[in-house]
């Protein structure tokens, strides 16, 4: 998942209660939200403005600048976030775990915060039990790896792996804060809506 994509989420993920009845997904249901998180319609859009991003910092010099450099970024981008949740879904589809993020119970803010960290590192199985999250922490590192095999030899080392792997897992969480908290700024911002249209003074007639 790259980091534009969170501005995306946070705008689609909808209001609803904290708790919820826990219900486990098919395998045709982890493909279809693997296939939405890199080739919906926000995953382009982020994919393009990450290109657009790698463009303007002419990262790799390698592939140069024009619709050409840009074209190769942006199919590197595209590929990474393919790989990435190519591999979630057959780590999480094959180990019965849930690749979705639950919001909790409620608390103060720290207590939501490290849940919302919690969610990154741990994940629900099948059977509504906890575990390590295997299919994130591998579809993180495997993903970074994997893709950087057809970067400029020189970006291609273990340190830039382990490191976009890295950044990957810290997006997750930056995702599941999102997720936690957005719902309720939402239904603050449209509470205050209808009270800020009445403070407002009305045209007067001519």
């Amino acid at each position: 998942m790259r980091p534009i994509l969170v501005i995306g989420i946070v705008l689609a993920i909808p209001v609803t209660g904290l708790a919820q009845p826990y219900m486990a997904l098919g395998v045709i249901d982890k493909l279809d939200f693997h296939i939405k998180q890199s080739a919906g319609p926000l995953a382009i859009i982020g994919d393009a403005a990450y290109a657009g991003i790698l463009q303007e910092a002419d990262t790799p010099t390698e592939w140069g600048q024009g619709g050409s450099g840009y074209g190769k970024r942006f199919a590197s981008t595209a590929a990474c976030s393919g790989i990435e949740n190519a591999l979630a879904f057959g780590l999480d589809s094959t180990l019965h775990e849930d690749p979705r993020y639950f919001r909790s119970g409620g608390g103060g803010f720290w207590r939501r915060a490290g849940h919302a960290f919690r969610g990154t590192i741990l994940t629900r199985t099948d059977r509504g039990t906890e575990t390590v999250s295997i299919w994130r922490l591998g579809s993180a590192y495997g993903s970074a790896y994997l893709s950087n095999q057809w970067y400029p030899w020189r970006l291609n080392t273990g340190v830039l792996g382990f490191a976009e792997g890295s950044l990957t897992l810290g997006v997750g969480f930056a995702s599941n804060l999102a997720s936690e908290f957005w719902p309720d700024l939402r239904q603050k911002i449209l509470r205050r809506k209808p009270a800020l249209a009445l403070l407002s003074p009305r045209k007067a007639d001519h």
